[in-house]
């Protein structure tokens, strides 16, 4: 058996995205503490595992928005379009990263109305060393639940032109 991991396997791993999804978890949470809903999280990851996807939200103030985020990431139309055959893709990871996010108390489920809640966290774990090449994954986090917080359910949905 090869013990080797590749590029794909060391980025886009259950650890690393219980990270990116409790980042998510925190923006989303910032103005009113309200947790997210469950389908929500599952765009998280195919918008910041992409890198192209990654640099655009990298380059969108966190004042703009999804809307301008969007506009900007449909430039080239096939990028947005993009985003939900990513989201289907990834979603064996995401409930992956979920799981692994509760189990290390990076997460909390509540199960009665599907909603995911990042709790807080104190001393160097808040804050773990990340590879140059992931350095902008916290704050792009942080910003897509900003935005995704300032929108319903069904207004990310038919921005980003996807389903749930």
């Amino acid at each position: 058996m090869n013990s080797q991991l590749s590029e794909l396997e060391i980025v886009q791993n259950p650890a690393l995205g219980a990270y990116a999804i409790w980042r998510f978890g925190l923006g989303f949470q910032a103005d009113d503490s309200r947790p997210t809903t469950l389908p929500l999280v599952f765009l998280v990851l195919p918008l910041l595992f992409h890198t192209q996807t990654l640099e655009v939200i990298g380059s969108t103030q966190k004042a703009s928005g999804l809307t301008v985020f969007a506009a900007k990431l449909g430039k080239e139309r096939e990028n947005l379009l993009a985003v939900h055959v990513r989201a289907r893709s990834l979603r064996q990871l995401t409930l992956e990263s979920i799981g692994l996010g509760i189990v290390s108390k990076l997460l909390s489920l509540d199960y009665n109305d599907a909603s995911l809640r990042a709790n807080a966290l104190l001393g160097p774990s808040a804050n773990p060393f990340l590879p140059e090449r992931l350095r902008g994954l916290p704050k792009s986090a942080d910003k897509i639940g900003h935005w995704f917080s300032n929108a319903g359910l069904s207004q990310v949905a038919n921005i980003l032109n996807v389903e749930f």
